[in-house]
């Protein structure tokens, strides 16, 4: 029986960018996007999110998001500038010490706009085997989660 060596645990840093072009106004999408309380009308697996501060846009609004499967993440809005991208970062339920996104947006022509997802993110003590698993599984999560707004916005 051939043992193989045990992978070393470890944390990985990563970055995870998506991009998707849509036919919509900057402003439609922006609303749609903006509204951070809003997440299950286009992100996967998303079953509700609620407020946790009294903050609803910009710095200082905090959210929790309860996914299919039962599983919860708080995030903190932490940069914020309107009608162009705010960012955020996760402060627990990811196998992540750090988890920093940002959403933007970019208006191409006036009814064509381009969103950008991307995070940068550094794990919890895991193999690399378990860390490409997990960007590689952000970035699927990510594009899916794109095509659905495109498919609201485009209706």
């Amino acid at each position: 029986m051939t043992k193989f060596p045990k992978q070393k645990k470890t944390n990985y840093s990563g970055i995870v960018k998506k991009s998707i072009l849509i036919n919509a106004t900057g402003d439609k999408v922006w609303k749609k996007i903006s509204n951070i309380a809003g997440l299950s009308e286009w992100v996967l697996d998303v079953k509700k999110t609620v407020y946790l501060s009294k903050i609803k846009q910009g710095i200082g609004a905090i959210r929790n998001i309860t996914f299919d499967d039962g599983s919860q993440i708080e995030e903190h809005v932490v940069a914020w500038e309107n009608k162009k991208y705010f960012s955020y970062l996760a402060v627990n339920g990811l196998p992540l010490r750090v988890y920093h996104a940002t959403i933007s947006i970019e208006s191409q022509t006036r009814k064509l706009t381009c969103v950008t997802w991307q995070s940068y993110l550094n794990s919890k003590k895991m193999t690399k085997k378990e860390f490409d698993e997990f960007v590689s599984f952000l970035g699927s999560f990510y594009q899916s989660s794109l095509e659905n707004l495109k498919s609201k916005l485009e209706k």
